[in-house]
């Protein structure tokens, strides 16, 4: 894949101090795309985006999306020609906790998003970030398609279904009349160094790790679509290319991995385990608690038929590049470097 496209273009990414935030921005800036990001401070201490030093390599701006005046200046300030829109509360037991939160963030959030995008005339291409699960899930064993029903269960699930019909909304009311494509694009979970959010299971593997300790698993009987961070990254930044070029490409994607990288969460504990070596086991300490999918995976043909796309990395190569970011961070070692390698090895194992 290259990245030709982004040099010199502006790049608005919102939620870049994520952890896919983080990774989608140190993408961006080595193809020399001019980027301003919008999020809240960095979500966890310490945070990828510090041990990477992106606030020095890009704009980044602090706010918060429900804030619609703020994000409003940006857009006028910048003029952004592609718009990311990652800003979210991405936790679903979070989402128990605190469901207006969720709810205002999620939704009104992206509210906010596509009405600055419909008063701002240089944006082109605008890509939703939403998840695998929006769809109502039945615990079907075949994977759910694009044109499935949208219904999450927990208020994250749900929040984010409704961030989807949002932006179905403003595509059809304002943006096709005007020439911006939109697309939405429904990935399943992530994995990769630097992400240390709570309540994620290869994060709390590295926590662990790092301490020696056998991994905690409070459900490992759960089954998901595991990928590598960088693969569904590079799908958004190939969907926000295309439609940029041809309107016809905007639509609704998942982008998942292959079957046999949807585990349980033992599974991919024992995978772990066995790359990290040092003796490391996981421990099954099942604790119920507030509802969560038992199983849930997505079928991705549409992307592969559309765009000819098919998954670089699987999961016994994703989970090696999680150990390898963990022994450069161990060492306190170089994690913008490690970053960089990581990019340009997916690149070319993807020619």
């Amino acid at each position: 894949m290259k990245l030709d496209f982004y040099r010199g273009k502006k790049v608005l990414v919102t939620g870049h101090t994520g952890f896919k935030g983080s990774w989608l921005c140190q993408i961006l800036l080595g193809t020399g795309a001019k980027v301003v990001g919008y999020s809240l401070e960095a979500p966890t201490k310490p945070s990828l985006f510090e041990l990477a030093g992106l606030d020095a390599k890009m704009t980044s701006v602090i706010g918060d999306v429900r804030d619609f005046d703020h994000l409003k200046q940006v857009f006028d300030d910048f003029k952004p020609e592609i718009v990311f829109h990652l800003a979210a509360q991405p936790l679903v037991r979070d989402s128990y906790a605190n469901p207006r939160y969720t709810y205002e963030t999620n939704v009104m959030g992206t509210v906010n998003l596509m009405e600055c995008v419909r008063l701002t005339s240089s944006v082109k291409s605008v890509l939703n970030v939403t998840t695998d699960k929006v769809y109502h899930n039945n615990e079907w064993v075949y994977g759910y398609r694009e044109n499935d029903p949208l219904d999450g269960f927990d208020p994250y699930s749900n929040s984010k279904s409704c961030s989807e019909l949002v932006t179905h909304s403003y595509k059809a009311s304002f943006l096709d009349e005007r020439g911006v494509a939109v697309s939405t694009a429904r990935a399943g979970n992530v994995i990769g160094g630097g992400d240390f959010a709570k309540d994620r299971i290869i994060p709390d593997c590295v926590r662990h790790a790092l301490k020696g300790e056998p991994i905690i698993v409070r459900n490992p009987h759960s089954t998901r679509p595991y990928q590598h961070v960088l693969e569904p990254l590079f799908a958004y930044l190939m969907i926000a290319e295309k439609q940029y070029e041809a309107s016809k490409f905007a639509g609704y994607y998942n982008v998942g991995p292959d079957d046999g990288d949807c585990l349980t969460t033992g599974e991919l504990a024992t995978l772990f385990c066995q790359a990290y070596g040092h003796s490391m086991t996981w421990e099954d300490h099942f604790e119920g608690g507030v509802h969560e999918a038992n199983f849930l995976k997505l079928d991705c043909s549409l992307i592969k038929q559309v765009f000819d796309w098919q998954p670089t990395w699987h999961i016994e190569r994703a989970i090696k590049e999680v150990v390898n970011w963990t022994n450069v961070y161990r060492k306190k070692g170089d994690i913008e470097l490690e970053m960089k390698r990581e990019i340009e090895a997916f690149m070319e194992d993807n020619r």
